[in-house]
């Protein structure tokens, strides 16, 4: 026996609980939900979907208030003209991450000007 499996044993520590119930994995199997599936609820549209909201952020800490209404379920057009290039270019990562991960799409409809849309919403190019 090692020094500190000695030390262990000597301390007390060495001992194992070893459970005789097994896990009961019938008990749970109605409340297993995917994750995609717990995003999709949460991010379900709370309002009327009709609604689109046009959002012009002068700097980065505006990011905020585009992510409220995006993640309430509004579309939201953000153009970003008025801001400098680099805050621009971190906003629209923001804006990319966000739809990511509210499972939503963005994409850009004119020069630095982008639609945010949530996955109830369906958006059709021609």
């Amino acid at each position: 026996m090692g020094a500190v499996r000695k030390v262990v044993s000597y301390l007390g520590l060495s001992g194992v609980d070893h459970y005789d119930e097994g896990y009961d994995d019938e008990q749970y199997e109605d409340e297993y939900v995917p994750a995609t599936e717990r995003a999709a609820r949460r991010w379900r549209a709370n309002v009327d979907s009709s609604r689109i909201v046009m959002i012009q952020p002068l700097k980065y800490n505006d990011a905020p208030l585009i992510g409220q209404h995006f993640r309430d379920g509004q579309t939201v057009i953000m153009d970003v003209t008025g801001m400098s290039m680099s805050e621009a270019t971190r906003m629209v990562d923001f804006a990319a991450g966000l739809a990511f991960g509210c499972e939503g799409r963005i994409e850009r409809i004119a020069e630095r000007v982008f639609l945010l849309a949530p996955s109830h919403v369906e958006i059709e190019t021609t």
